[in-house]
């Protein structure tokens, strides 16, 4: 399931055209929490795109979260961002 979702990430996150693109699977970090309860996931996403220049970091994890809001809260519980525009 996390290969399948950490490609449906990528898959998504394209549309921003990244010049880097990491998504690392964090869920083993929250074992036991109450979000990763029913095999909900968490990951850490480190993204740069031409599309973040000129915006404040609110507004480039804002471009993120629309990609994916309908994964959230589940199958993806947490989602951290890394965001830049090099």
């Amino acid at each position: 399931m996390s290969t399948e979702l950490m490609d449906t990430l990528r898959e998504r996150l394209a549309a921003l055209e990244p010049r880097r693109l990491e998504i690392i699977d964090e869920s083993h970090l929250h074992a036991g929490h109450a979000g990763s309860q029913g095999g909900a996931r968490h990951f850490r996403v480190i993204i740069s795109s031409a599309q973040f220049a000129g915006l404040a970091p609110v507004a480039r994890h804002r471009l993120v979260y629309d990609r994916v809001q309908d994964l959230m809260p589940r199958p993806i519980h947490a989602l951290a961002i890394v965001a830049s525009a090099a």
